[in-house]
């Protein structure tokens, strides 16, 4: 996959679980630092250098999600990882580029992990829980084939090879609807859920703030300018905000508000006081030479922090004042 040389430039600090049968952490799982991967920064446009919208952030031993939209369960694979790997999946809204990957997850997780990884704690707006039992229920649009792969015997038999015990159980993701202002805390993490401003009231649409205890990170989301984002993300070493946009340039006064650009998400990253500012899900007209650094140098008149041109597979720590590129 070929990979633009352009970043825009680097710079970025934050707590804590869940569930009684999580699995103890180990010293070395506790202490490692936190890592960010970018798996798709694009949008619903098709690519192949930006899949759509998902982010991976492995913390205090959980492997967590943000969003999983169209082709980012093949850079999950690309990244090192593997679905029975994935712990946590949030969902900030349901448009299809940021959840078309989500039966993959829970499919390829059942069915690889055979019974012997707990089952995927889900979280997200209305109505996720009736989409999951449409996809995953018993007379769901998956069913027949879990079914097949449940009582077949060449399935049973697969089964046992991977190390399962028959019989087999059905997926049962563990599924919480939230809303803004809800609060999960996890083992080693504490995340909050936020509002975000996009294509409401047909869609509820969230974001999320995630503080552990090397660093804090909100994500938008897709997100317009919005006094609940600087509000959520107050403070924050790492915000990752929509720049869909070139602004100015929007067709309409309720595509300006309804999607994030490059000087309102400056005036959002300034006002919360973050330390770097990662843009994603720019569209592929300012995805060009030239006009993303025009992008890169307004922001930065803006904004006194750093400023990341987001690209898929990019991989983010917390470092201090600096955040690290690991890999790319």
């Amino acid at each position: 996959m070929k990979r633009r040389p352009f970043l825009g430039a680097l710079a970025a600090s934050a707590l804590p679980a869940f569930k009684d049968d999580a699995p103890q952490l180990n010293e070395s799982q506790a202490r490692a630092p936190t890592q960010i991967t970018l798996l798709g920064t694009g949008t619903p446009h098709p690519s192949l250098e930006r899949q759509s919208s998902s982010y991976l952030i492995e913390t205090g031993g959980d492997t967590i999600l943000f969003d999983h939209g169209t082709g980012s369960h093949h850079r999950l694979l690309e990244s090192g990882h593997k679905a029975v790997d994935v712990t946590h999946a949030f969902f900030t809204h349901l448009h299809y580029d940021h959840c078309m990957d989500y039966p993959r997850l829970v499919l390829q997780r059942w069915d690889q992990g055979a019974d012997l990884v707990p089952d995927l704690d889900v979280y997200g707006p209305a109505p996720i829980a009736r989409m999951t039992d449409l996809l995953f229920g018993r007379d769901g649009v998956y069913g027949p084939d879990i079914r097949a792969r449940i009582e077949h015997q060449s399935s049973v038999d697969t089964f046992a090879l991977r190390g399962g015990v028959p019989p087999r159980k059905w997926p049962a993701p563990r599924v919480r609807e939230i809303k803004a202002g809800d609060v999960i805390q996890g083992n080693t993490w504490k995340l909050t859920v936020g509002h975000a401003v996009h294509v409401q009231p047909f869609l509820e649409c969230l974001a999320f703030r995630l503080d552990t205890a090397d660093g804090s990170l909100c994500y938008s989301g897709d997100s317009a300018e919005s006094d609940s984002i600087v509000e959520l993300a107050r403070g924050c070493d790492i915000l990752i905000h929509m720049n869909h946009m070139f602004s100015g340039t929007a067709p309409t006064a309720a595509f300006r508000d309804a999607v994030g650009h490059h000087k309102g998400n400056a005036r959002v990253a300034q006002r919360a006081g973050v330390k770097t500012l990662v843009l994603v899900h720019a569209v592929p007209s300012i995805d060009q030479p030239r006009i993303r650094e025009q992008i890169v140098h307004e922001i930065q008149q803006e904004f006194a922090g750093k400023v990341v041109w987001g690209e898929d597979l990019m991989r983010l720590t917390f470092a201090g004042p600096v955040i690290a590129t690991t890999g790319y």
